[in-house]
């Protein structure tokens, strides 16, 4: 026996596991021609995900929700040309920007028609509106042109041109000099694809853990079909099925599910997973399964600050595009919690809450 070690040898691995890379993005900007043009490709895609991806929806929702939960206040003048905003018919302002805010984070853009008296210039209302539909259009320099409606039929011309003045434009993550916004799905993709393959998988098991095999020594196909079809109505029914022949020759056998810790462990990295991605977390939702008191009251609080991001905006937006000032009334904060529970455990060693805010003394 050879027992070298010098004339080990070993497979070279470097062209079957390649290092992990991203590939390159440039920004979609505006080029050399006078008019560059956006149009909202992935957004019957996106859309199917929030349909169908429950965790995605209410994630979704529940960021809508924390924004426009408690109402809003303004003066009595706006408030007098809010409540006559109806939308398609059934609409208040606080569903139209609910709508809105949930498109936006969707779908990276989110637009609505503008209609105003024709003389005086007040507005009356907002209409929703598809955004695979509306297509941007920017200058060389830039700056928006006009939004254009297309048919959703596929025909290439726009049935409605809008100035930019007529549409309530949100736009969700700009980057850069991109003239769009970024879609909250485009990062989550992998995870929401790999939970959702996963959960399918660990069902497919559990479902073929239910066949119940019967070894019989039978050659006869017909006879085959006739107990296989036997014992089938007799457990439908709940009822005793006798099969003649030898002990030896007839036998069950129960499947059973292998272990279930690697599959649910997988399962639950990638939902938490999922929230960390998606900004919001697993708290805001009303969940508290393995989550402590201080967990949660440290996810509500730093969530606290995406929420008043987007209120910022929001409120920003409908002040620049349609002149309008309104006040959104803020959820419970836990803030002040947080600092009276820092001032008691002053023992404490670490980082408390009240060394977070510029300026405080101890």
């Amino acid at each position: 026996m050879q027992t070298d070690i010098t004339q080990t040898t070993y497979t070279d691995m470097t062209g079957r596991v390649p290092d992990y890379s991203v590939d390159t993005r440039a920004t979609e900007s505006v080029g050399e021609q006078d008019e560059t043009y956006w149009d909202n490709s992935k957004w019957t895609q996106y859309f199917g995900y929030y349909k169908q991806i429950p965790e995605l929806k209410k994630a979704v929702d529940a960021l809508a929700t924390w924004i426009l939960g408690k109402d809003y206040t303004t003066d009595a003048r706006t408030a007098a040309i809010l409540e006559g905003i109806t939308g398609w018919g059934e609409d208040t302002f606080n569903s139209i920007l609910w709508n809105m805010i949930i498109t936006k984070k969707v779908a990276g853009d989110a637009f609505a028609e503008i209609i105003r008296h024709p003389e005086t210039g007040t507005l009356i209302n907002l209409k929703p509106l598809d955004p695979g539909s509306v297509r941007i259009v920017c200058n060389r320099k830039g700056k928006v042109k006009r939004y254009e409606q297309r048919s959703k039929t596929g025909s290439k011309e726009p049935t409605r041109t809008f100035k930019p003045q007529e549409i309530l434009h949100l736009c969700n993550d700009r980057i850069a000099d991109e003239i769009h916004g970024t879609s909250v799905i485009e990062a989550c993709e992998w995870v929401i694809l790999a939970r959702n393959e996963a959960m399918a998988d660990w069902r497919r098991i559990l479902h073929r853990a239910t066949v119940r095999v019967l070894h019989v020594d039978e050659d006869d196909k017909t006879r085959l079909v006739e107990l296989k079809r036997d014992y089938a109505e007799a457990i439908k029914k709940g009822e005793l099925l006798i099969i003649p022949g030898k002990k030896e020759e007839k036998n069950f056998e129960e499947l059973t599910p292998p272990p279930s810790d690697t599959f649910l462990s997988w399962i639950k990295y990638l939902e938490n997973f999922f929230y960390q991605a998606l900004g919001v977390p697993k708290v805001i939702l009303g969940g508290s399964e393995e989550f402590t008191e201080a967990s949660s009251k440290i996810g509500y609080l730093t969530f606290e600050q995406v929420y008043t991001r987007e209120v910022t905006e929001l409120k920003a937006d409908l002040w620049n595009q349609l002149a309008i000032r309104v006040e959104f009334n803020k959820p419970a904060s836990l803030e002040s919690e947080m600092l009276q529970s820092g001032e008691k455990s002053k023992a404490q060693v670490g980082f408390q809450p009240n060394d977070t805010i510029a300026g405080r003394g101890k």
